[in-house]
């Protein structure tokens, strides 16, 4: 059987995501394997998806004047018109008659040749007569949420929680490649020594931006280094890593990490206790658990003791004030990280939000019991949302009159990120740093 060309492999991608909600990232990393494909070919894969989804609402937007005639299109015909306008729209380097002979060919192939003629003759009409102006659009949220692909009301409660440069910072930050960064393991080799073997290996790499131990690349991927497979680096981004400098972890203290899966912030703890004391890793998901040890055991960490649990029955399993340290890095609708996941915000609703806020509540009020008086219990997110932050710690916080704010937080993170922290809460929206849109909350459990 004749192998696939890369956009033939980009639309089973696209149709996939759309069709069975599949996760983009894990999705195309399966696509490459699947196809083994070249590396020229997996960079353009990877561009055109991601591209694709990521400015999907905007294409669908110019899409819509050539399609008026159109009857009733497949779900594929559409992925394809998207997929290909946005190779002609935006990728300079790729002739708009190649990728419109390659839609008519896949076309052709997946249809018949009346559909290859609407492919064709609607990417013939765009170039002939443009698109159609984002001016045309009066109200200025769909405006924004049209150009930077976000849905409308998603546009529109951030504008209220942010206001109107904030939310247009971020939805455009969005659009941007995520950098890739990596936490150098600091117990076992330094800074300076992973940068000369990452560069030895023909990596463009430097220092981070805003963590202590952070490396990002400029070209080269880090996860295929043999810097990676020693175990002297995790991939990581940056506001990721400053959860568990956050928390503060002491050599041979207990702590719980309550929902750790894969494990980056856990290993970051246990490194930060120079593998001494115990780590209680606990993810309701046994496969998840399983990638928690396989990244302990590639760092060479024994303090790790990973299980399958879920967190808010917790109580069941670990006696009262057990835990010197509790991280809560909770599940939330991963708003922080759309440049990473770009499905992510088509994916969710506000009623999402809602349920995503009552689980985190649950999980805080479960893990309470279990600090000892004088600990530090650390809430974070990946996501932006007022709601899903300083709400639910608002409410924990008046349901728990035992715990206060830390405010010595601001002390353990980089000088940096220092001026985002007030009453011991660190919010970190994407535009700052070009890392991951973050909150972290520290609270201290009275004696």
């Amino acid at each position: 059987m004749k192998a696939k060309n890369v956009r033939e492999v980009a639309l089973e991608t696209l149709l996939a995501v759309e069709e069975k909600e599949a996760y983009s990232n894990l999705l195309l990393n399966n696509m490459i394997e699947t196809h083994r494909l070249s590396e020229r070919d997996v960079r353009l894969l990877t561009e055109i998806v991601y591209g694709t989804i990521q400015c999907r609402d905007t294409l669908d937007y110019y899409l819509a004047p050539f399609l008026k005639k159109a009857r009733k299109l497949e779900r594929w015909v559409r992925v394809l018109l998207r997929l290909t306008l946005y190779q002609v729209l935006y990728l300079d380097r790729i002739p708009d008659r190649a990728a419109i002979f390659e839609a008519v060919e896949i076309a052709k192939k997946r249809g018949h040749q009346g559909i290859a003629s609407l492919v064709n003759g609607v990417m013939r009409a765009i170039l002939r007569q443009g698109v159609p102006p984002l001016e045309n659009i009066e109200d200025e949220v769909e405006r924004l949420a049209v150009a930077t692909s976000h849905p409308s009301w998603l546009v529109k409660r951030w504008v209220e929680q942010y206001g109107w440069m904030e939310t247009k910072r971020m939805c455009e930050t969005n659009l941007l490649p995520p950098k890739q960064t990596a936490r150098v393991n600091t117990a076992r080799i330094t800074i300076a020594e992973t940068l000369d073997r990452l560069r030895q290996e023909g990596m463009e790499v430097s220092r981070g931006e805003v963590a202590a131990e952070a490396i990002q690349a400029k070209k080269g991927n880090l996860a295929n280094t043999e810097a990676f497979r020693r175990g002297w680096i995790t991939i990581q981004d940056e506001s990721s890593m400053l959860v568990a400098r956050a928390l503060g972890p002491k050599e041979h203290e207990r702590v719980l990490d309550s929902c750790a899966a894969p494990g980056g912030k856990s290993t970051h703890i246990a490194e930060l206790m120079n593998n001494t004391g115990q780590v209680i890793c606990a993810d309701i998901h046994e496969h998840k658990v399983n990638l928690i040890e396989e990244n302990a055991k590639r760092l060479q960490l024994t303090n790790i003791s990973a299980r399958t649990l879920d967190s808010r029955r917790l109580g069941e399993v670990f006696d009262r004030e057990t835990f010197d340290k509790i991280l809560v890095d909770a599940p939330c609708s991963g708003f922080g990280v759309i440049r990473r996941k770009p499905d992510i915000k088509y994916a969710k609703t506000e009623a999402d939000i809602s349920s995503l806020a009552a689980l985190q509540r649950e999980i805080l009020d479960a893990v309470a019991p279990l600090l000892k008086k004088g600990g530090t219990l650390v809430y974070s997110t990946c996501t932006i949302d007022h709601e899903e932050n300083e709400a639910v710690i608002a409410q924990f916080l008046n349901d728990h009159p035992e715990f206060s704010p830390d405010e010595t937080m601001k002390q353990r993170l980089p000088e940096k990120v220092q001026p985002y922290v007030r009453n011991g809460q660190l919010h970190l929206l994407p535009h700052y740093f070009g890392s991951d849109g973050f909150f972290i909350a520290s609270l201290r459990k009275k004696v």
